[in-house]
């Protein structure tokens, strides 16, 4: 078992600044290698429910998701917080931060001043009306009043913030009155829509279009989005499209790819469920479900494709599970990071029913994998697997990880875990 940080280290943590200036970069961080696969003991338990986002604010993390209760690392004293709650970075020690939240809460992303965004399926926070988003004081838990967005109906699944900006997918088709399909970039500040910001994605004969996750390069340029949609303006583009960002707008490139036009099983508007860029911007990789074994298609896999160049692009890699779905990926250049409720990877003929196929290997839940070929690391720390792992975040000292579960690295840990760098 991983003992608490070493004192020198704990106190080179307390000279870094506490309260952020500028939202931190959206982008998975570089690491220098693969993480521990023995989880430290120190982070706190979630009792109940699923942990769905992890955000870094200053030297506080951030977690939200859909649960009542939270308890220390030791398990000796149980806390209320329902739907999200804060603990330090370096110890662990769950903080006093507690607004009230009446629905899940999604995503998350770090904003300015010490306070952090929250998108998800809410319809008021510290009993003031404002759906699906929200900007709170890590200082007391007050909702920023000047910060007025609101969904129309629906939820909001992802946010990223970027300087003055701040980017939120999910379900809705309007914010703050302005018809808004799925994806909308806000004034980080006031909440107030970017009228010239309009990705204009449909979903011709979907039952709703909607954008199930995206990630903002680390340039702050690119917008890679997946979800239920079809097209982006006149533009086909079946479940993901890449934007550039840059500008005054949403300006789709000229990037595209028909590898997830197959369908996997029927009822699966869209099978895609997480994409992150690399650190460099230079690729992403797709985390999917769909609960169809195939060697051809991309059901229940994750898929490597570069970013730098327009056109049709194909996969250069695929990773597939053999019919277990992928909800989560972090990049972070030694390593891809994948969870779910995989039982195996290396195992495009193995199936759900017939167990692994010819030269896969045992990957419970959690696992990661060479950024250049797609191919099983060694890394193999073992999760509980139930419905899978929703959240991963890279920081400067480790990989935390959020889940449904309770065992991570053979350990008990409730829902919420941190794999630290070797020391």
């Amino acid at each position: 078992m991983r003992r608490r940080l070493l004192a020198a280290a704990a106190v080179a943590a307390v000279a870094v600044p506490a309260i952020a200036a500028a939202p931190a970069a959206t982008a998975d961080t570089y690491h220098p290698t693969v993480v521990s696969a023995d989880p430290v003991d120190w982070t706190p338990h979630v009792l109940d429910g699923t942990v769905w986002s992890i955000a870094l604010v200053g030297d506080t993390v951030v977690v939200g998701g859909a649960f009542t209760k939270v308890t220390d690392s030791s398990r000796r004293q149980v806390y209320a917080r329902k739907n999200i709650f804060a603990f330090g970075l370096w110890d662990g020690a769950i903080r006093t931060f507690a607004p009230e939240v009446d629905g899940a809460v999604y995503s998350l992303a770090t904003g300015p001043e010490h306070s952090v965004y929250l998108g998800g399926a809410f319809k008021s926070v510290n009993g003031t009306a404002q759906r699906g988003l929200a900007r709170v004081s890590l200082v007391d838990g007050g909702r920023y009043a000047s910060f007025g967005a609101r969904v129309n109906w629906g939820d909001v699944r992802a946010v990223v913030s970027r300087g003055d900006h701040l980017y939120a997918g999910g379900t809705f088709s309007a914010v703050n009155g302005v018809q808004r399909v799925g994806l909308v970039r806000l004034n980080a500040y006031t909440g107030i829509v970017d009228q010239g910001f309009d990705a204009r994605l449909a979903g011709p004969g979907l039952k709703r279009t909607r954008v199930e996750h995206f990630d903002v390069s680390l340039d702050g340029r690119k917008l890679i989005a997946v979800g239920a949609f079809l097209r982006s303006g006149t533009a086909d583009r079946t479940q993901i499209a890449l934007f550039d960002v840059g500008g005054p707008g949403a300006a789709l490139t000229g990037w595209y790819t028909d590898a997830f036009k197959p369908t996997c099983m029927k009822g699966f508007d869209t099978y895609l469920r997480q994409v992150k860029f690399s650190p460099d911007g230079s690729y992403i990789v797709v985390a999917a479900t769909g609960r169809a074994s195939s060697a051809q298609k991309l059901c229940d896999s994750a898929t490597r494709f570069e970013t730098r160049t327009a056109g049709q692009q194909n996969p250069t890699w695929v990773q597939r599970t053999g019919g277990d779905s992928l909800y989560a990926v972090a990049i972070t250049g030694p390593a891809v990071y994948l969870g779910g409720h995989q039982r195996w990877f290396d195992n495009p003929y193995g199936t759900d029913g017939n167990g692994p196929g010819p030269g896969a290997v045992s990957r419970p839940g959690i696992g990661a994998v060479n950024p250049s070929t797609g191919k099983a690391l060694e890394w193999n720390p073992t999760r509980s697997r139930g419905v899978g792992v929703r959240a991963f975040l890279v920081t400067r000292n480790g990989l935390l990880v959020g889940s449904d579960t309770d065992q991570l690295g053979r350990e008990y840990h409730g829902r919420l875990g941190m794999f630290p760098l070797p020391s």
